[in-house]
């Protein structure tokens, strides 16, 4: 039965400057503003985070189609390649 507080107690007093340490670091800091609603700021407004996804979306369809146009030219000029060349008769 000793030993279990025995345990116990070295437990809790490992635990504490544990905590400590680790309230005291950058993470637990940003915890605790977290905690108290200043998350670094004011929360960013929710249409301009959707207006930024909307930008995004459109910039990653304009790559897509380039990307698309680009394959269509690699392959005709690797079809260009393999052609054979015709030999001049002579």
């Amino acid at each position: 039965m000793w030993q279990i507080a025995l345990a116990g107690l070295l437990f809790v007093a490992l635990l504490i400057p544990i905590t400590a340490i680790l309230l005291d670091s950058p993470l637990g800091r940003s915890f605790a503003r977290r905690l108290d609603g200043q998350a670094g700021g004011a929360a960013p407004d929710v249409r301009e985070l959707q207006r930024k996804v909307d930008v995004l979306e459109a910039e990653v369809e304009e790559m897509r189609a380039s990307l698309a146009a680009t394959r269509d030219e690699v392959q005709f000029v690797q079809r260009l390649l393999e052609k054979p060349k015709p030999q001049p008769r002579g």
